[in-house]
């Protein structure tokens, strides 16, 4: 059994002589938080009105809960944010969501749920246009919870949120996740990506680039000693633990000692160099940030 709620093959949107998606292949597993991660103008947002059938494709197929893009059962099965919610400025929170329902066969009990999940039901009679950037945000976010679908879609749900609004945004994407709901977002913020996300595809000048989990894309741990005589902390931890380091220099210029840190006893490691008489000046393990590797595979677009 297919276990992928979207799946595209050779997706690609030409505008004029320009690609803005470029035979795009990805997956997106039922129950997982899938970050979709780019530059702007990668082709994120188009690939995501193509998933919603909103833009017709170029070339290549998709599909959304094993049906066609922007069918009718596929549309009731989704919910969507796509480029910003847009809501009438004169009617409350409330009664924008009650439209919304409205067209989708849902209730008030669908309209109050919605806006318990984002946390605005203290400000759901207040006029739209009165809103911050986000709470309109969180209210656009609540439009796509209406009647608890199989799949998201999100653009930039974290946009115009501060900091407690992106941990509380954080939850409700991990809620979703565990209620057996399927999120699909695109961010630009990459720490909150690496704290949300189980897999990520990234896409760069309109192709994807990389498709995986969070952690294989960040690489492997790596083990950093700094001690002097760097020579005899290179035989120490050799000795304690069997682990090879190898010599680097820092932005500094100063030595430092680095190597894989998977499967190395770091406390075995520290009592080896002191026991060698080894000036220990710092152990650490180091993991490269999910924003460190995105800068570096898109640097050559900049």
């Amino acid at each position: 059994m297919n276990d992928h709620i979207v799946s595209t093959d050779r997706l690609t949107k030409h505008y004029g002589g320009r690609a803005a998606v470029d035979g795009i292949s990805l997956g997106v597993r039922r129950g997982e938080v899938y970050g979709f991660l780019g530059p702007n103008g990668a082709g994120k947002t188009t690939t995501l009105r193509m998933l919603l059938g909103l833009v017709r494709p170029t070339s290549g197929t998709a599909s959304v809960h094993g049906l066609a893009p922007g069918s009718p059962d596929a549309l009731r099965r989704t919910g969507s944010l796509i480029e910003g919610p847009g809501f009438f400025p004169y009617l409350s929170g409330v009664d924008n969501l009650l439209v919304v329902a409205r067209y989708r066969g849902l209730g008030r009990y669908d309209v109050d749920e919605a806006l318990d999940r984002v946390e605005l039901t203290s400000r759901g009679k207040d006029r739209f246009r009165t809103y911050s950037l986000g709470m309109k945000q969180r209210l656009g976010v609540a439009a796509a919870l209406l009647g608890r679908p199989d799949l998201l879609i999100l653009d930039e749900p974290t946009n115009g949120l501060d900091p407690a609004g992106m941990a509380s945004m954080r939850r409700l994407i991990h809620d979703l996740s565990d209620d057996g709901q399927t999120v699909l977002l695109s961010s630009h913020l990459l720490a909150e990506v690496q704290q949300c996300c189980d897999r990520v595809g990234v896409v760069v000048e309109g192709r994807l680039s990389y498709e995986g989990t969070v952690a294989e894309l960040r690489g492997a741990r790596m083990l950093e000693v700094r001690a002097e005589p760097v020579d005899r902390a290179v035989r120490a931890v050799k000795a304690a633990t069997g682990a090879a380091l190898d010599l680097t220099e820092d932005g500094d210029g100063r030595t430092v000692l680095t190597g894989d840190a998977d499967g190395v006893d770091v406390p075995a490691a520290i009592r080896g160099l002191v026991a060698e008489g080894v000036d220990v000046h710092a152990v650490a393990i180091r993991e490269r940030s999910l924003e460190d590797v995105f800068l570096t595979m898109t640097e050559a677009t900049r």
